[in-house]
């Protein structure tokens, strides 16, 4: 995954073009319930978020490509859940995973919309929290309100932080 995560950062280095339908196309993926325990890409997001203040590319696109990529993935999930509810535990990857499903139910019930919010800055919950929240049906646009603001936040945290990463490297390559 760290080559992966290398290449991509290379990639986005020469062609900045890129930048935004890339982490796009990663946070979409980071949040989809079946991709994300597969293929996690918060390492990339980071590392290009490195190249913004070092590359001149802009922050504002590449911050609204994350978080709408995030939104549209937990979207999908949600609606996942919410249309084949009891299904979802059998089937692949979740089925190899037993234990992800019943802890973001546990999760949703517990924190409610909160944990929309609480749940996209970790891992797996970041995975089966949208998709529990399809399935125990919380309220549509309760949902969708505290999706896209977590999002945009949840992106920019790891755009900022991988900023501000790419900000010390610079100056202490500059320093030493």
């Amino acid at each position: 995954m760290e080559d992966f995560a290398r290449a991509l950062t290379d990639f986005v280095r020469d062609h900045q073009g890129w930048a935004a339908p890339i982490v796009l196309a990663l946070a979409f993926g980071e949040s989809l319930a079946f991709i994300s325990l597969l293929i996690p890409a918060w390492g990339a997001l980071v590392a290009i978020g490195a190249l913004i203040g070092v590359t001149g590319i802009s922050f504002w696109p590449v911050w609204i490509a994350g978080g709408i990529g995030a939104a549209l993935g937990d979207w999908v999930s949600y609606w996942f859940g919410f249309k084949y509810k009891e299904q979802v535990a059998q089937m692949w990857p979740l089925s190899r995973f037993p234990e992800i499903l019943p802890r973001g139910e546990a999760f949703v019930r517990k924190w409610g919309v909160p944990s929309i919010f609480i749940g996209r800055f970790f891992g797996p919950l970041r995975a089966s929290v949208p998709l529990a929240a399809g399935i125990f049906e919380m309220s549509y646009w309760q949902f969708q309100v505290a999706n896209f603001v977590s999002a945009l936040i949840w992106s920019a945290a790891l755009l900022l932080f991988g900023d501000v990463i790419g900000q010390l490297a610079e100056w202490l390559w500059r320093v030493v």
